[in-house]
């Protein structure tokens, strides 16, 4: 008994330490294992991260700094040691010490790893406009050669550091940069050339936030407050551009350099472009001056923009009644680049001599009566322009692009919709035939050259982006001068001042007195200023008679509730990006003859009864964050544009027979939040629609992944987390299909109206767990032939696109996928083959993506020819002619055994990147390279700049096979290896 109890005391005492240990122990290989799969996930996500990214720099695009950051820090993470090296110094710790050391490695892993979950569905890249891939648009160089090579010169040699290039309004300095910059670019002497304009109403701030932003830094010098730390802040970051070209364009007045943060040209240059003299000799800079043309250069550049059809005779040479004429216009125009070029574009289509005659004399009149200002010669040529527009209509529509600010970038959409609430286009049947009526006048001002249409958007500003879409959208700006001959005109025309009350960009703080106690006004313009509140003294009489009133892009936070009561004929109210705004007065519902209330990004969260305002044809609350629907909204029955959803924290649920109530819409934006509301809206038969992004379902979590180069679509539904499949939800004019976690849904066949979708061109579905294939019928489907991009995610039930019976009963029928662009396939578990059958390859002519990554069963991209497959012996090689393909990325794909048939090759001449990570069963390389004499193979299409390996599958990228045994070597330059 002594020893069993012994016994006993021995195991009590050693017993609790070994269950303890082995606890630990357990509780260790746990971790190592989450630590090791959580290590592979973090690597995966770079590798996807990544993908993305290097297909954005292609198009002009840099990471934003964030995701920059979270890349090197996921690397340092990955590069380290293998944490079963690092085990094995740990044996002299504790197995208790050893957990805790792990646990604080899975956590550290966590952080990182999680950081990276907003990478995954946000934007990852911002614009870089001063990056060096991207020229300015610009027109043809006239008589400036000299001028412009003088410029070079200076800018390729090291004597001279600081340049300005100085001459009167509208005779070329801008164009002459231009064509410096883009020649620059090519010759990659500077590692950045940063273009900004400065324009009239310059200020050191925002001359601070124009350069940070060109280098893409502008919020961490937003942190700053301070000027001179501001400036402090901006000269470090220029330091670290060395060497950079700073090309500062319209500098009206002299400032001190250090002041705005720009150090002392060391190493780098900068220009500046001014019509002072003045400024040029202030900033200590080498002289150049560009004059006017020469009367050779000026006849040519008039020839060329007036257009030869007009002028030539049948030996090419000027038809003999207008060439006296053509010559008297010339001189007139003063060798002015820019007078010669607006007065062309006004005669350009007009061949009868009289008619020429007549301009003549218009042009000599508008000289004699354009007195009293300082730019009187070019405002004299240029009025001509403007008194030739045919109609009162244009004219008006011309002069109210004055009321954005100098160097502004003009949406195309914004200015008309202006127009067309102001009364400047006709009331007619649709808005979409308003619009294309003021496309028309643009384009009309364009020809005439009173507008330029821009693309690049170099040194011009932006008043918003667009929330919902990658559209690139179009743009048209006024030259400084034009915009002052405008301003002159409004000024001196009787009909015109003083109703127009124009202080846009002009950095306000407050209403100044002018602007408060101006008396007559009706067009009102206050946008992009920093303008903190109106005040409550606005209400005497001298503001009734306003009917514009354009205060976007201030610092507003409430408005007086007396403000609106005394403004009765006011038609257009913008308030839109005022980010602090959170209230509105109630006397807003009082404005009877509003047409336009827009409230874009405000921090509204409710609005005034809309009852009252059935004058109304726009309503924008797109924004942050309104809760309610406005009361009243049903009752706004000349309603054609309403946009009701908010960018963050939710939207605001509708109402089916509310919105089915609003007979004239024909542009909607707005989310219901249950499959009931969206059929309620579709019983009340809104056939009108030409332009929606509606939403439907209970959860707004869908990841908006935007392929880069397809256009914006107009008409887009969004289903989530909400039953599709049944009673139709789905108008059959979608151009762009997106459904997540909507279960029910087997195939896209489920949807009855898909069979009537002639306009379908985007699909994108994920998270659906009934889904099993794309398709599972294509007998008088439309999807087959139109769809230009199929994007494929999360669907672990997936095991094809089309279901299989349907590929063993038919064959493809005629031009099938004729039209896809892009495939996406992400993490569809089951799916074995992308193309089922090797004969959708020959429809295929249109595919310029392919996608694949997370398919743990996909074995073949292409599936093979199961009778040449069988086949004994032969030498017969397949082409699969794929002529658009560009890209082509395989990622995570375990299973993969062949790309194609192994008696196939893969003709894709236009091909530009290949991304191949983690597919070590893939043997084999299909792609077809020409030979010469049949014995060497030529260099790869020179369209194919990369193929990206990652860098721990050398060992299987030396064993990739090839049809040419010296393939491999003739690739390797653009081989990189990356992870």
């Amino acid at each position: 008994m002594d020893l069993l109890g012994s016994i006993i005391e021995i195991v009590k005492c050693v017993g609790g330490p070994i269950v303890r240990h082995l606890k630990h122990q357990i509780k260790f290989n746990d971790s190592l294992e989450k630590f090791k799969r959580r290590k592979d996930d973090l690597r995966s996500r770079r590798c996807d991260i990544e993908s993305k990214l290097s297909t954005e720099r292609r198009y002009g695009k840099v990471p934003r700094v964030e995701v920059q950051r979270w890349l090197d820090d996921a690397e340092v993470f990955i590069a380290r040691p293998e944490v079963e090296d690092e085990v094995n110094g740990w044996g002299c710790l504790s197995c208790c010490c050893r957990v805790k050391i792990l646990e604080g490695r899975v956590q550290e892993l966590n952080e990182i790893y999680g950081r990276g979950d907003r990478y995954t569905d946000e934007c990852l890249v911002i614009d870089d406009p001063s990056a060096s891939v991207v020229e300015l648009t610009t027109s043809e160089l006239q008589g400036s050669e000299a001028v412009k090579a003088n410029i070079l010169a200076c800018l390729k040699g090291e004597e001279v550091t600081m340049l300005g290039v100085w001459g009167m309004g509208g005779v070329g300095k801008t164009t002459i940069m231009k064509h410096v910059h883009n020649e620059l670019l090519k010759e990659g002497k500077f590692k950045k050339i940063i273009w900004v304009t400065v324009s009239q109403n310059f200020y050191i701030p925002k001359l601070q936030d124009q350069i940070a932003c060109s280098l893409n830094l502008k919020e961490k010098l937003e942190e700053r407050q301070n000027e001179s730390i501001r400036a402090g802040v901006l000269s470090k970051m220029l330091e670290e551009q060395k060497p950079y070209l700073l090309i500062l364009d319209d500098v009206w007045c002299s400032f001190e350099l250090e002041t705005v943060g720009i150090p002392k040209p060391n190493g780098c240059k900068l220009v500046l472009t001014t019509r002072s003299l003045e400024v040029v000799r202030s900033l200590g800079c080498r002289e150049i001056k560009v004059k006017i043309l020469p009367q050779k250069e000026a006849l040519n550049l008039f020839l060329n923009k007036v257009g030869d059809a007009v002028l030539s005779d049948h030996e090419g040479g000027i038809k003999k009644d207008l060439e006296s004429t053509l010559k008297e216009i010339v001189d007139e125009c003063d060798g002015l680049p820019l007078a010669l070029i607006t007065v062309a574009g006004s005669l350009k289509g007009i061949s009868e001599s009289r008619l020429w005659s007549v301009a003549l004399n218009q042009l000599r009149d508008c000289k004699r009566n354009v007195t009293g200002t300082d730019d009187a010669d070019a405002f004299q040529i240029l009025k001509f322009s403007y008194d030739r527009l045919r109609s009162q209509q244009m004219q008006y529509c011309f002069l109210y692009c004055a009321l954005y600010p100098e160097d502004y970038k003009i949406p195309k959409d914004e200015i008309i919709e202006y127009w067309i609430g102001e009364g400047f286009i006709d009331e007619m049947e649709t808005w979409h035939a308003m619009k294309d009526e003021g496309y028309h006048i643009l384009r009309k001002l364009e020809e005439n050259s009173l507008l330029e249409l821009i693309e690049d958007g170099v040194g011009a500003y932006v008043r918003r982006h667009d929330l919902i879409s990658d559209e690139v959208r179009a743009y048209v700006r006024m030259h400084d001068l034009i915009r002052d001959m405008a301003l002159y005109i409004i000024r001196m025309s009787p009909r015109m001042s003083p109703r127009f009350l124009l202080e846009a960009g002009k950095a306000l703080t407050e209403l100044p007195e002018r602007v408060i106690s101006a008396k007559g006004v009706e067009k009102v313009s206050l946008m992009h200023n920093h303008i903190e509140e109106i005040p409550s003294n606005l209400v005497s009489s001298t503001w009734t008679r306003v009917t514009t009133l354009l205060l976007a892009n201030n610092k507003l936070s409430t408005i007086p509730e007396s403000v609106f009561e005394h403004m009765p004929e006011l038609r257009i109210l913008d308030l839109s990006f005022n980010l602090q705004l959170s209230s509105l007065p109630n006397s807003v519902s009082k404005l009877v003859k509003l047409t336009f209330l827009l409230l874009e990004d405000t921090s509204l969260e409710r609005v005034p009864s809309l009852s009252g305002l059935e004058s109304l044809k726009k309503l924008n609350l797109r924004g942050r964050r309104i809760k309610e629907v406005p009361e009243g909204l049903g009752m706004l029955k000349n309603l054609k544009c309403l946009f009701l959803w908010v960018s963050q924290k939710g939207y605001m649920k509708l109402k089916g027979d509310v919105v089915g109530r609003l007979k004239k819409l024909e542009v909607f934006q707005g989310w219901f939040p249950t499959a009931n509301e969206m059929r309620i809206f579709l019983k009340c038969e809104p056939n009108r629609l030409s332009d929606y992004f509606i939403i439907v379902g209970s959860n707004l979590n869908m990841s908006y992944r935007l392929p880069i180069k397809l256009p914006r679509y107009k008409k887009i539904m969004v289903f989530e987390e909400t039953s599709i499949v049944g009673e139709n939800m789905v108008f059959p004019s979608v151009q762009e299909l997106r459904i997540e976690a909507c279960h029910d849904i087997r195939s896209l066949n489920d949807i009855s109206v898909i069979k009537d979708a002639t306009e379908l061109r985007r699909c994108l579905i994920s998270k659906c767990d009934g889904m099993e294939c794309f398709l599972s019928s294509w007998i008088n489907n439309p999807v087959v032939q139109n769809l230009e991009c199929l994007d494929l995610s999360n669907l672990h039930k997936l095991d094809g696109l089309f279901e299989a019976n349907v590929m063993a009963t038919s064959s493809p029928p005629p031009r099938a996928f004729s039209s896809l662009q892009e495939v996406w396939i992400h993490e569809c578990k089951k799916i074995r083959k992308l193309f089922s059958s090797w004969k959708l390859v020959e429809y295929l002519q249109s595919l310029e993506r392919i996608e694949v990554y997370d398919c743990e069963e996909m074995e073949e991209v292409i599936a093979s020819d199961p009778e040449e497959e069988g086949e004994e012996g032969g030498d017969t090689i397949k082409k699969l002619i794929l002529p658009k393909l560009k890209y082509l990325s395989l990622q995570n794909l375990p299973a993969l055994k062949s790309i194609c048939s192994r008696r196939a090759v893969m003709v894709c001449d236009s091909l530009e990147e290949i991304r191949i990570c983690d597919c070590k069963g893939l043997r084999r390389m299909p792609l077809s390279l020409p030979l010469v004499d049949n014995a060497q193979p030529s260099p790869p299409p020179p369209t194919l700049k990369e193929i990206l390996i990652l860098q721990r599958e050398l060992e299987w990228w030396e064993a990739l096979e090839w049809d040419h045994p010296n393939a491999k070597d003739l690739l390797r330059p653009i081989v990189r290896f990356f992870g």
